[in-house]
């Protein structure tokens, strides 16, 4: 009996979370339901117990901070799929985000303690990001995917910065809104140029019966939404800020990850 429902758990935890980690069949709903948990419990934990305490603030500081890590996450994660580095559960999605996050976490902490914030987290994490892209740039097959991300990138800008000049939102979620445009150009050139599939399972549902440059009005509506949400419901500014961080690494992570695959002429 005792055995049957430890083959019962492993099964469901193999089918649902274990196995798209190797086979890249994406997200469903059981794992991206857990993962946003898991990232939520994760941001307020990060906030109220560590950075809180150590007097971090959320700004622009740490956004740089977070978008030099992100870079070298997202490119470990696009060097595994590309075959230049092994398959780990550490350096697949999600495990990245983990091994990301307690990479930079002791720097964080060592770089308040000694009153050197942000100088230690800017060094380790540029070191880091270079480090990577090295490596991506040596094994790098085509460049073509890049020069198409960035023309719909600037694109995409150009009404977003033209918008801001209204002060429509405040400046630290212009950063996330950025990074989901550049998100956005990534997925469409990936999806409708390269013939890639989208992982997350809604999108892959709404792509299949609209297109690819549906994405534009849909993170749009999206990005709206959770802007508004967390202006009303988040009364606490710094909170806020964080959960805009979290918004920042949501968008930032999958524009890095993408290109870098396809410059490796990955298949979708």
């Amino acid at each position: 009996m005792l055995e049957s429902l430890w083959y019962r758990i492993w099964e469901f935890f193999y089918t649902y979370f274990w196995e798209p980690m190797f086979t890249r069949s994406g997200y469903n709903p059981i794992n991206t339901l857990v993962y946003a948990l898991l990232l939520g419990f994760g941001a307020i934990y990060t906030y109220r117990y560590i950075l809180k305490p150590l007097r971090i603030k959320i700004d622009q500081n740490m956004f740089i901070a977070v978008t030099l890590m992100v870079i070298f996450g997202s490119t470990v994660r696009a060097l595994v799929d590309g075959g230049i580095l092994p398959e780990n559960p550490l350096i697949l999605t999600p495990g990245i985000f983990f091994t990301t996050f307690f990479i930079m976490l002791p720097v964080i902490v060592l770089d308040a303690k000694l009153k050197l914030y942000p100088r230690l987290t800017f060094g380790w994490g540029l070191i880091l990001a270079l480090a990577v892209n090295y490596v991506l740039v040596t094994h790098a097959k085509s460049w073509e995917p890049y020069e198409l991300t960035l023309i719909h990138t600037a694109i995409s800008f150009i009404p977003v910065l033209l918008l801001y000049k209204y002060r429509p939102f405040d400046r630290l979620y212009l950063y996330a809104t950025l990074a989901h445009y550049y998100d956005i150009a990534s997925t469409v050139v990936a999806i409708h140029f390269y013939g890639y599939r989208e992982v997350h399972w809604l999108e892959n549902i709404l792509v299949q019966h609209f297109g690819a440059y549906f994405y534009y009005p849909w993170i749009t509506i999206i990005l709206l939404v959770v802007y508004y949400g967390l202006k009303y419901l988040v009364q606490d500014e710094e909170e806020r800020h964080l959960w805009y961080l979290m918004v920042y690494v949501l968008g930032l992570g999958p524009a890095i990850r993408d290109p870098a695959q396809l410059v490796l002429q990955i298949g979708g």
